[in-house]
């Protein structure tokens, strides 16, 4: 009679206890979806702002200061909020701050400097089709059904946009399809680091700019060809990319990538670029061509295809499971 008391009573512990686990993952979860949607309109006003900017200064001069200012405020919140300063491991940092910062900043902001705001941000944010590939090449991840025509379709919206066989206007889509390479790149690193253990994402946010942002210092140092306009129109759009855009959205971002599966987090960024070109229309008169706005429509319906096909792929290993997917560790 005790023993089967005994057992009564630890599995309802247990019960309890896998019930509290399924809550708290879906605080979790509803806070990352919380994340996504704050982060989908203002790094998709981003691009706007960063193109006006661009206006008053050179490329490098602009994202050096604003990574100084980012990092400088992140560091800020790591005192007060009296987190440990030590960094994420270093061998790891340093190849995400080399990818997500110094790569992915300056590359999207030379495309900036060259081509429209609109199409760079479509261009910059293909990051989960690269991702996509990415998983496939190196975790061995296969694509599966309606994946394939969604990466044909993608390949077919980013041939129309970048435009190679106009090769004095395809730098500016180059350089912000690189850019969204090295963004998916940094995202797996990002990833792999957090099944290995846990990582606070306001500290890795503040060691990520500030190890990505030195080799940007002596980019600019080495192109410096004067200083830029300090207007006011100037000093706004600095404070958005150093506050709203970096300091904020980065922690954000990171804090998704833990929260939710790959295609959920995929399916967020989906109207970051609907935004940018939104707003790049309206504001600075960027009527897309004919070409490109059908590239540009490919290209967001093969990334809404593949963010719904990981969607349902992890609700359906959740049901399976009766829990939220386990990441498997990577061993060394």
């Amino acid at each position: 009679m005790v023993v089967g008391m005994s057992d009564a009573v630890s599995s309802g512990q247990s019960g309890a206890s896998a019930a509290a686990t399924r809550r708290s993952r879906s605080r979790s979860g509803e806070l990352g979806v919380l994340a996504l949607a704050t982060i989908a309109p203002i790094w998709g006003y981003s691009w706007v702002a960063s193109k006006v900017a661009l206006g008053y200064s050179r490329p490098f001069t602009y994202v050096v200061i604003s990574t100084v200012a980012c990092v400088a405020c992140l560091f800020a919140v790591l005192v007060v909020t009296r987190r440990p300063l030590r960094p994420p491991p270093l061998r790891w940092t340093v190849p995400i701050a080399l990818l997500q910062t110094t790569l992915f900043g300056s590359l999207v902001t030379i495309a900036l400097d060259v081509g429209g705001a609109g199409k760079v941000s479509v261009l910059a944010y293909t990051m989960p089709f690269w991702l996509l590939l990415l998983a496939w090449l190196f975790l061995g991840e296969r694509l599966r059904g309606l994946q394939w025509p969604a990466v044909a379709l993608a390949f077919a919206g980013l041939v129309l946009v970048v435009r190679p066989w106009d090769v004095g206007g395809a730098l500016s889509g180059v350089l912000a399809c690189c850019g969204g390479l090295a963004w998916a790149a940094g995202a797996l690193l990002v990833k792999l680091l957090q099944r290995r253990r846990h990582v606070e994402p306001v500290s890795l946010t503040t060691w990520q700019m500030a190890i990505g942002g030195l080799p940007l210092i002596a980019a600019a140092l080495l192109t410096h060809s004067g200083r830029p306009v300090w207007s006011g129109t100037f000093v706004l759009c600095m404070a958005y990319s150093a506050l709203l855009s970096n300091a904020v959205c980065w922690v954000l971002w990171i804090y998704a990538l833990r929260s939710l599966s790959a295609g959920a987090a995929g399916m967020g960024t989906l109207a970051i670029p609907v935004v940018g070109v939104t707003a790049a229309w309206i504001q600075l008169g960027e009527t897309p061509a004919l070409v490109d706005g059908i590239g540009m429509v490919l290209i967001i319906v093969a990334l809404a295809v593949l963010a719904a096909c990981g969607s349902r792929a992890a609700r359906r290993g959740a049901a399976a499971t009766d829990e939220e997917p386990v990441l498997l560790p990577v061993i060394d």
